[in-house]
């Protein structure tokens, strides 16, 4: 397994932050592209005015971790064009503007074929802090955790509720800037309740790790954001995002994301967490 990085990453400067605010990070997700390039990076400014991290989806074709709006927000991008070489010139684009810290959400295929150091080296020159790779077991990813490590970029890994002990740790050891946890069985996109063992959960992650736990797949409301916001380090919405894009077409649809996005953040100001 890769050494810590050796330098404070941005990631790790955005919990800083948050926590001299006794509160949790926001990370708000979409998909770069859609509904197109233009409202798309219009969104992402507004997103990242009001949230500590944004996640920048990859579209892919084959989004085996997503539900339908994300599913449907990706075919849309790839059908508009878009392009491998578009996240890099979107992180760039925000990078440039925000202090936010922008980690690239994608699947391992399109990593995988890029190339892992060519795709680190990319990202990290354009300003980004991290990846989210969700179906990347962590037996099969020394390749990227060491282009990762060699150019400042975290890795953040999912971790699933029903893994023992054992695995969870070496999951844990691998990951570094955020632990993805998901508050609900299932896709993106789920709307219902919160899963009734996830505070059980991430404590049981903080006996694994140090590294600060985000919480997503589920949560969706400024409500059920809150409540996550007690005891997570970061809150982390994204079909939500997609949902108001759909239903209001347009430059309204853009507003509303921003919206959305200053009231999840006052609902993390007023939740106090339960742990660092």
């Amino acid at each position: 397994m890769p050494v810590p990085l050796p330098r404070s990453s941005r990631l790790e400067d955005v919990f800083a932050t948050a926590r001299s605010q006794s509160r949790a990070a926001l990370a708000a997700y979409l998909p770069a592209g859609y509904p197109t390039r233009e409202q798309s990076l219009d969104a992402f400014h507004l997103l990242a005015a009001a949230a500590d991290v944004i996640e920048v989806g990859l579209p892919f074709s084959d989004p085996m971790m997503d539900g339908p709006a994300i599913q449907r927000a990706n075919a849309q991008a790839l059908r508009a064009g878009f392009r491998i070489e578009d996240i890099f010139t979107t992180v760039r684009e925000l990078a440039a503007s925000s202090t936010a810290a922008l980690l690239v959400m994608t699947y391992w295929q399109p990593v995988h074929r890029y190339g892992a150091t060519r795709f680190a080296h990319r990202l990290a020159s354009a300003g980004g802090a991290g990846v989210i790779i969700p179906d990347l077991p962590v037996e099969e990813a020394t390749d990227w955790l060491h282009a990762a490590r060699d150019h400042g970029l975290d890795s953040v890994f999912v971790v699933a509720p029903n893994s023992t002990d054992q695995r969870l740790a070496r999951v844990c050891e691998a990951a570094s800037g955020m632990i993805y946890a998901p508050a609900t069985a299932g896709v993106t996109g789920t709307q219902g309740p919160l899963h009734p063992e996830l505070h059980a959960f991430v404590e049981r992650l903080r006996t694994l790790t140090p590294v600060p736990i985000g919480v997503g797949i589920g949560v969706s409301t400024p409500e059920q954001a809150a409540r996550v916001a007690s005891f997570a380090d970061a809150v982390i919405v994204g079909s939500a995002f997609i949902r108001a894009l759909d239903a209001h077409p347009g430059p309204a649809g853009t507003a509303e994301v921003g919206l959305l996005a200053q009231r999840l953040a006052r609902g993390l100001h007023l939740a106090m967490p339960s742990a660092a």
